[in-house]
């Protein structure tokens, strides 16, 4: 798949764990912009 975006910064990070589901923290200042996740390898359904 090839996606192409108009963005204004990147910040790559690794998901860590959050409960029930996973986290990503990004700069305070991005609160209450839009932001979009791309998933960068495979998610394995094996845990």
């Amino acid at each position: 798949m090839k996606i192409t975006l108009d963005a204004y910064q990147v910040i790559e990070k690794v998901v860590k764990a959050g409960g029930n589901s996973g986290r990503v923290y990004v700069p305070r200042e991005w609160v209450d912009k839009r932001v979009k996740i791309i998933l960068m390898e495979p998610a394995s359904s094996e845990r």
